[in-house]
């Protein structure tokens, strides 16, 4: 489908944005009809090309994700507008910008812990996240912020989120609440599956000190050739046979 085949509404509605990086997908988009990840990456410079496309359909505009070959031969994503009869239109502004104060109360709940690791972390380390991607669910129509919507991540681990997120199938068609507040991700504390998958994960960080302790458990993997989660699962299997036996 070309410019001239979309409704004028729709093309009014993605002239209206103005932030830098979901235009210039958008743009390319309505140009040659799809952008893929190569695309993003070497064209413009975006290092994490999903962040792109999910700054777009942060803002309401439906994307789908698909598989084209790049040059090379080699299997890659490619995003083109999908069912623009979804279009959000309460949610042109995309993200909110959270109150300074707002996080502050986080940190001073959580101990500036990321609630998926458990890592402390700087203050400013930490990003407020929603625990029902704002996709699925948009907003709070609360005026007051609340709390128990959202979480503070370390960089690693939003980014993480947001690429199990963003491949999630009630992520990107049934967008039900219940189901995210069920996902790891949404409720780390108490969870029934990791994106409709029947997981269980474990984050683990060792630091300063427990570095060493680390460093151990790789050479020991790596001397009996196993990968390292395995061995780690080997050992705590082991702690909890000799447990049942005492």
């Amino acid at each position: 489908m070309t410019r001239h085949q979309y409704p004028k509404e729709f093309i009014e509605r993605l002239k209206s944005i103005k932030s830098k990086r979901p235009k210039t997908v958008i743009g390319h988009i309505l140009k040659y009809g799809h952008i893929t990840t190569e695309e993003l990456e070497s064209t413009y410079g975006y290092k994490h090309p999903p962040r792109a496309a999910r700054d777009v359909r942060e803002l309401g505009i439906p994307l789908e994700t698909f598989s084209v070959k790049n040059k090379d031969g080699r299997t890659i994503a490619a995003y083109r507008f999908g069912d623009i009869s979804k279009i959000r239109y309460g949610v042109l502004d995309g993200r909110k910008i959270f109150p300074k104060e707002f996080k502050e109360q986080l940190l001073d709940e959580t101990g500036a812990r990321c609630f998926i690791c458990l890592q402390v972390y700087e203050d400013r380390y930490l990003q407020i996240d929603h625990r029902v991607p704002y996709e699925v669910a948009g907003h709070s129509s609360e005026v007051e912020l609340n709390k128990r919507e959202y979480m503070l991540l370390c960089g690693s681990c939003n980014r993480a989120k947001s690429w199990s997120c963003e491949h999630c199938a009630n992520w990107l068609d049934d967008k039900l609440s219940h189901v995210c507040l069920a996902c790891y991700w949404g409720q780390p504390e108490d969870y029934m599956h990791i994106a409709l998958h029947e997981i269980r994960r474990l984050d683990v960080v060792w630091d300063e000190d427990d570095v060493r302790l680390y460093e151990k458990l790789k050479a020991r993997a790596h001397l009996l050739q196993k990968p390292l989660p395995d061995y780690v699962k080997s050992i705590i299997r082991l702690e909890l046979e000799q447990d049942k036996d005492a």
